[in-house]
C-alpha cells in the first residue's frame, strides 16, 4: 500500500501522462474509497500540480517536468550564465557556503574559482568536480546515496552531516516557484535535504530563471518568506515583484541575454 505522498505523487505522473483522470478510475488502481481519491485530487489542486475537473482532474500546465542534469545544462543556458556570476558576487572571501546540485548552481561554482578561502559543501558531484580545479577552496561532499538523473547526494547520512557545521549560506537551485506554495523540487529525499541545508545556513539565497515561476513541482521545500535573497531575471511578473517586495525578500534581477 502506498503512502499519502506517494499516492498523490502517482496521481500527479499518471494525469501528466494521460492528461486527465476520473475518480473511480484512480479509486480502482489505487483501492481506496472514492472520497479518499476527491480529497487528493483537490489537494493537488490546491498546490496547482492538477485541475481539478467534473468527475475527476487534467493535467496542469504549471507542473515542471523533471529534466536529467544533462538536460537541464541545455535549457535557459544563455540565461543561466549571467545568474551564477550574479550569485558568485554575493560570495565573499573565507565564506563557509553550502553549494546545492544542479545546472544553475554548477555556473555559480565557476564564477567562485577567483575566490579565496572559501569552504564549501555540496551535494552535487558535479559541483565538487568543477570547484576541484581549484586551490582557493576547501570542498566537503554530503555523502549519501548517489540520485544519477540528477548527479545529487541525499539521505538520513547527508544530513546528520550538516548538522556537524554552521554555514554562512546556503545557494539553493529549485525547480518550482509559486506565490502558494513556494520553492518546490520532484524529489521527496532531495526537498528534505533542501530543507535541512537551510537548517544549517545564517543565509539563504535561491537562485532560478524566469521559465520556474508561476510553476510548482510535488514536494515543497519552504515557504517564500524563508528566502533571504533571489537572484532570477527580468522576465518575473510584477505579480511576484509586489509579493516578494511585501514579504521582504532581497530581489536581484539581471538583464535577460
Amino acid at each position: 500500500m502506498l503512502s499519502t505522498i506517494e499516492r498523490r505523487h502517482e496521481i500527479v505522473l499518471l494525469t501528466d501522462k494521460q492528461g486527465n483522470v476520473a475518480v473511480k478510475q484512480l479509486a480502482k488502481q489505487f483501492q481506496i474509497s472514492t472520497v479518499t481519491v476527491r480529497h487528493d485530487l483537490n489537494e493537488l489542486h490546491k498546490l496547482g500540480l492538477i485541475v481539478r475537473s467534473r468527475g475527476g482532474a487534467v493535467a496542469s500546465n504549471r507542473l515542471t517536468k523533471e529534466l536529467s542534469i544533462k538536460e537541464k545544462h541545455q535549457e535557459n543556458y544563455k540565461t543561466k550564465l549571467p545568474l551564477g556570476k550574479a550569485v558568485a558576487g554575493l560570495i565573499q572571501d573565507g565564506d563557509a557556503i553550502i553549494l546545492d546540485s544542479g545546472s544553475t548552481t554548477e555556473l555559480v561554482a565557476k564564477n567562485l574559482i577567483d575566490k579565496q578561502n572559501l569552504t564549501v559543501m555540496t551535494n552535487g558531484l558535479n559541483i565538487a568536480n568543477e570547484l576541484s580545479l581549484t586551490d582557493n577552496c576547501e570542498v566537503y561532499i554530503s555523502g549519501g546515496k548517489l540520485r544519477r538523473k540528477s548527479m545529487s547526494f541525499y539521505g538520513a547520512q547527508a544530513e546528520h552531516k550538516l548538522n556537524l557545521y554552521n554555514f554562512n549560506k546556503v545557494i539553493l537551485g529549485v525547480d518550482g516557484i509559486d506565490l502558494n506554495s513556494g520553492i518546490s523540487t520532484h524529489f521527496e529525499p532531495e526537498a528534505s535535504f533542501n530543507r535541512a541545508m537551510c537548517e544549517n545556513a545564517e543565509q539563504i539565497i535561491v537562485v532560478t530563471d524566469s521559465s520556474k515561476f508561476g510553476r510548482s513541482s510535488l514536494h515543497a521545500i519552504l515557504p517564500l518568506n524563508a528566502i533571504d535573497i533571489l537572484v532570477t531575471d527580468s522576465g518575473i511578473s510584477q505579480e511576484f515583484q509586489d509579493e516578494l517586495e511585501k514579504l521582504n525578500v532581497i530581489l536581484i534581477m539581471v538583464e535577460q541575454v
